[in-house]
Parts: C-alpha cells; structure tokens; sequence
C-alpha cells in the first residue's frame, strides 16, 4: 500500500537544504528512489521512496517551492528530515529541473499548475 506524507516545512542553513516530515516514520527501511513526479491536481510534486512494503510518496506542497528552487542552485541533493533519520533525496535537482523545464508553457499539466510553476521558479527559468 503506498503511503504519502506532506512535507510541512524545510529549511536553509547556507547551501544545506532540509526538508522536515512531522510525521513519525515508518517502521521499516525507506530510501531515496531518485524520481520526482508531479500532482497538478494538488500543486505539488511528489518524490518517490522506495521501502521494502512498495513505494512511499512525499509530497512537497506549494508552500515550500522557495525552498525547492534554492534547491536547484545548491551544491549538494537537499536532505529529508523524517524523525531521527535524514535522506539525501538522490537525483531531487537533476529531475525538479528537468520537470519545471517541461512543464513551463505546457498546460498539459493544467494552466494553473503551470502558472504556478512558471511563477515559483522564473528565475531558474530565466537562466537558461
């Protein structure tokens, strides 16, 4: 059974990135997948954990995309903070790129969702 968890807030202590999930963590082991889905319908993205009963979902709300598109001018992958354990979320600014690069313009995704991303992240946009 797949689970989501909503990060609720993260923060930044010069390029080191953190995530926080209030929620207690799992019984078993999670680790870090390396892929970043989008959830147009909730504006939000979604990036996958795998755990040995499937997959794990955390989602990242629009109210930590600042944090999101620091991110992608950090140094190192941000890290999740899930109780006592953190995760490196491999792969998190080679896939968030990719995705808001695809998404900007296309309203596949939906117009709102693409406005907001457009608006959350025209300054990585307008780099390249």
């Amino acid at each position: 059974m797949r689970k989501l968890y909503i990060v609720d807030s993260g923060v930044q202590y010069g390029a080191d990135i953190r995530f926080l999930l209030q929620d207690a963590p799992i019984k078993h082991a999670v680790k870090a997948a390396g892929k970043l889905l989008t959830d147009s319908e909730n504006n939000a993205f979604i990036y996958i954990m795998d755990d040995s009963e499937g997959y794990t979902y955390v989602q990242f709300p629009q109210t930590v995309w600042p944090l999101l598109a620091d991110s992608l001018g950090a140094e190192t992958e941000p890290i999740l903070v899930w109780g006592d354990t953190e995760i490196s979320l491999l792969h998190f600014r080679e896939e968030l790129s990719m995705l808001i690069f695809n998404i900007e313009g296309n309203h596949n995704y939906g117009s709102e969702f693409s406005a907001a991303v457009e608006q959350s992240f025209k300054e990585q946009l307008a780099i390249y």
